[in-house]
């Protein structure tokens, strides 16, 4: 309970430290939403947590309103996805549109159950949560949302790591994605790293998000604009961690098995998953100003995805790899709102 009230009482504070963005209500009144959360079953003494928002009208169920998020390496889904700026969280603007949407933390994230090696020194153990791993807990977040709804398939969205995880279900799994989204893609960098030793090597990391790291490649002049309450948001989603936010300085706890999967995959040029296996329509899209994962990367992944009129790139203006929670977000959010209701042509 006290965790519960710090989180709503930060959520005030970075609230009032974003006056400065506009309002970004949708046109007439906006439908009432009804929020549940769920612990749901991944292995023995392994619960993941999911979040469902959805119109309170809502009686039947589609595919093609239906939409999973999916976190990126470091920060939990609450926190990236259903964060209200002036009222709204991309969450919110998509189940205000009429859709079914869900979150879901891996392993180790955010609600979800930490593995026992994250309560020790980081270093007494080897990573945890690797991209295997995730994948297979986005798949049990899946098959409970299917199950939930009666429904054979769904649309999937990824942010940063998490498009390595969704572009790797969906490869395997095309019968059950309707429609897939990579936000911030990962993609193999035109030249390797040329020293990868500086990737954490332990169980887990413990830093706070840094505004330096996630919004590298703006403009240094611009990113104060781009995002003025970044320390609010920040404070928020160190609360997600009901141990690190105890620390001091205050951390945010992250599994390291991404960073293990970096050193066996993209930093030797070889990918995770093969963009070429994706059957089902897919839009790639990434900021402008996306230092961490830029332009031309995301650009090599679309070329990769099979040809046909079902795929589509686009490049946001004027933002970072958090152009989610920046002043620019509406070009984001309404640019996947179209893709997302595009009505599907027949084969």
């Amino acid at each position: 309970m006290l965790r519960t009230h710090l989180i709503a009482a930060l959520t005030a504070a970075a609230l009032t430290a974003l006056a400065a963005f506009p309002s970004v209500g949708t046109a007439g009144a906006a439908p009432k939403l009804v929020t549940e959360e769920f612990m749901i079953a991944a292995d023995p003494g392994t619960q993941l947590f999911v979040r469902n928002k959805r119109p309170e009208d809502t009686t039947q169920f589609a595919p093609e309103r239906t939409l999973l998020f999916v976190h990126g390496a470091t920060l939990p889904s609450e926190a990236t996805f259903d964060f209200p700026l002036a009222g709204l969280s991309w969450m919110d603007f998509i189940a205000q549109h009429g859709w079914d949407v869900y979150l879901v933390d891996v392993r180790g994230y955010g609600r979800s159950t930490r593995p026992p090696e994250m309560d020790q020194p980081a270093a007494s153990n080897p990573p945890v949560a690797t991209t295997d791993v995730a994948v297979k807990d986005v798949g049990s977040a899946i098959d409970f949302i299917l199950r939930r709804r009666g429904l054979s398939k769904l649309t999937v969205m990824g942010w940063s790591w998490g498009t390595v995880i969704v572009g790797a279900y969906t490869a395997d799994h095309n019968d059950k994605v309707e429609r897939l989204v990579l936000y911030a893609p990962v993609w193999l960098q035109s030249a390797p790293p040329a020293a990868t030793a500086s990737r954490p090597s332990g169980a887990y990391i413990a830093a706070p998000p840094k505004r330096e790291r996630l919004q590298i490649g703006a403009p240094d002049d611009r990113k104060s604009d781009l995002m003025p309450g970044f320390d609010a948001w920040s404070a928020v989603a160190l609360a997600t961690d009901p141990v690190g936010s105890k620390q001091n300085p205050p951390v945010l706890r992250s599994p390291a098995g991404v960073w293990q999967d970096f050193r066996d995959y993209w930093d030797i040029g070889k990918p995770y998953y093969d963009p070429a296996r994706i059957k089902v329509p897919t839009l790639v899209i990434v900021a402008e100003w996306d230092g961490l994962t830029p332009p031309e990367q995301a650009q090599a992944l679309f070329h990769k995805l099979p040809s046909g009129s079902d795929k589509r790139f686009v490049e946001i203006g004027e933002g970072t790899h958090l152009v989610m929670l920046e002043k620019n977000r509406m070009q984001l959010f309404r640019e996947v709102q179209f893709f997302l209701d595009q009505v599907r042509q027949p084969n």
